[in-house]
């Protein structure tokens, strides 16, 4: 990846990479999901509640990773608890398999009776993957790596059929080969398809589930592979929200994160990019913005060139117009902030408006303050709340004025100097 971050906690349409697999193993039914890490645990800040993590103390391939995660089930004293089920090993690095892919994988292990069975997929060009060897009647006979060329024969590297990186195996059989694995290869790692050999040399069966939809199954090995990923992932959450109703306009023109919640019949026009957790209801209206973690009611409306920031809530029928931001407020049911404002930490009443260039000065160098908009307030264009402010129902505010002290509800507040004209400004300032 070229990059001081983990590859997996790169992010997948706003999902760090790592948590697509966890979570699939999780809506597969994993009783126990355990995430194998560095000793510096850079991913242990994202897990989720219950997932385990494991440390592999040095880099010495994917058969090391999966003991280090079998070593989470030891018993008391450190002696090794053989998994009762079957063992699933998913890689981080391969996000799009989903919870389908993965109980369609487990059904097949189950009607195989075999120790293990892996994943594999047919791809038009496998460079950079195993090769999966099948005997003459069709089973696994081995997994050859291909990174190195002292690994593989050319034939071996003309096989199509490669190893994703997915399997699952009889917990008591993967326990009894792991300490097995030999690092003589030419990165002198552990390989974890060596488990399979081991398994046949015991007269174990190996089978083999081919997922017919490669794309699911496709490794990040770089930037360049994560943006193929991604791909695939933002086709299909347009997909999931086109058929459940949303409407939007040009999906390749449209960026929308999976934990993004959007209601029927809410349009997201062009050039419209939603982010992290933002939920969207009924009926709104979304045209060239950016949003992200933020809350639309039913109905409201946002843009052109509106960024809602985290925080943000526009309760039912509210309208935030063109070129205004908004930071960590509550604009109340049918408020109106049209255009060219900046609107942080502020709570705005019901059916106001706020003319155009009305700001909060939130931040006095030191600390955050909130300014409080009552229902049904005018304010004059140019005006600037001085926080901490308060504006009482039905008050109005003077056009360009600057607002630091409340003003009482049904008043109009004022905060400027007088006009004054220089009568023949202009012919003196020629001479």
């Amino acid at each position: 990846m070229r990059s001081q971050k983990p590859k997996v906690l790169h992010e997948l349409c706003g999902v760090p990479m790592v948590l697509w697999p966890v979570r699939a193993a999780l809506a597969a039914g994993a009783k126990r999901v355990v995430v194998v890490d560095s000793p510096q645990r850079a991913l242990e800040s994202v897990l989720p509640d219950g997932v385990e993590l494991a440390v592999q103390e040095t880099a010495n391939g994917t058969g090391g990773a999966v003991i280090a995660a079998m070593a989470a089930l030891a018993g008391p004293g450190g002696q090794q608890r053989r998994p009762e089920g079957p063992v699933l090993v998913l890689s981080g690095d391969v996000p799009l398999v989903g919870p389908e892919a993965i109980a369609g994988l487990l059904d097949a292990h189950a009607q195989s009776g075999a120790a293990a069975t892996m994943a594999t997929t047919i791809l038009a060009d496998p460079s950079g993957y195993g090769r999966v060897v099948r005997d003459s009647a069709g089973a696994v006979e081995r997994v050859v790596e291909t990174k190195h060329r002292g690994d593989s024969t050319q034939a071996e590297r003309e096989i199509d059929e490669v190893n994703t990186g997915i399997f699952v195996f009889a917990g008591a059989a993967l326990a009894q080969v792991l300490g097995r694995l030999s690092a003589e290869n030419a990165q002198g790692e552990l390989y974890l398809p060596q488990t399979l050999d081991l398994l046949r040399a015991e007269g174990a069966s190996v089978a083999a589930h081919v997922i017919e939809d490669e794309r699911l199954v496709l490794g990040v090995n770089d930037r360049a592979g994560l943006a193929r990923v991604r791909r695939i992932a933002q086709d299909a959450i347009h997909e999931r929200h086109l058929l459940a109703g949303v409407g939007i306009v040009d999906p390749a023109a449209t960026v929308i994160d999976l934990d993004v919640e959007i209601g029927q019949d809410t349009v997201i026009e062009p050039f419209s990019t939603i982010r992290g957790t933002t939920r969207i209801g009924r009926e709104c209206s979304v045209r060239h913005s950016y949003l992200v973690d933020c809350v639309l009611e039913d109905g409201a409306s946002v843009g052109p060139f509106a960024y809602l920031r985290p925080g943000s809530v526009l309760r039912r029928g509210a309208k935030v117009g063109t070129f205004v931001e908004v930071k960590n407020s509550d604009i109340g049911p049918g408020a109106k902030v049209p255009h060219l404002s900046y609107i942080g930490d502020a709570d705005v009443g019901e059916a106001s408006n706020l003319g155009a260039a009305t700001i909060t000065a939130n931040y006095d160098g030191r600390a955050k303050h909130r300014s409080t908009v009552g229902r049904r307030v005018r304010t004059g264009v140019d005006t600037t709340l001085v926080a901490p402010v308060a504006i009482g129902d039905d008050a109005y505010t003077g056009a360009g004025s600057v607002i630091d002290e409340d003003v009482p509800a049904g008043a109009l507040g004022i905060a400027r100097a007088r006009q004054r004209n220089i009568e023949g400004y202009a012919e003196r300032r020629s001479q």
